[in-house]
């Protein structure tokens, strides 16, 4: 199974960013997901390594992707909690459902 990765950063003057990436730790701890953080602080080559994946030039952290699969981001991770979808916006649901087929077996 791929890992989840979230881009985020260490370095930020934007309260909202920190309160983005901590809300998005949160959720992923909340529903006991696994994950490897990515920080893009370390190098520019981090974030334009996570930009060119998102597809936008002025993407920010945090970012969540499954493996090299884009996810979302903050605003798309919420609205997923919400809809109690988180699962389905990390793109596991699909893994969980194979893994209970084949314990059923």
């Amino acid at each position: 199974m791929a890992a989840i990765r979230v881009y985020y950063t260490s370095v930020t003057g934007s309260r909202e960013v920190k309160q983005r990436q901590s809300e998005v730790l949160r959720i992923l701890d909340g529903n006991r997901m696994k994950y490897q953080l990515v920080d893009v602080s370390l190098s520019e080559s981090l974030l334009q390594e996570m930009r060119d994946k998102v597809g936008k030039a002025d993407a920010v952290p945090p970012q969540i992707f499954n493996g090299d699969e884009y996810c979302g981001d903050f605003e798309m991770l919420y609205e997923a909690t919400e809809n109690e979808e988180v699962k389905k916006f990390l793109k596991v649901a699909a893994v969980d459902r194979v893994a209970k087929n084949v314990a059923t077996i």
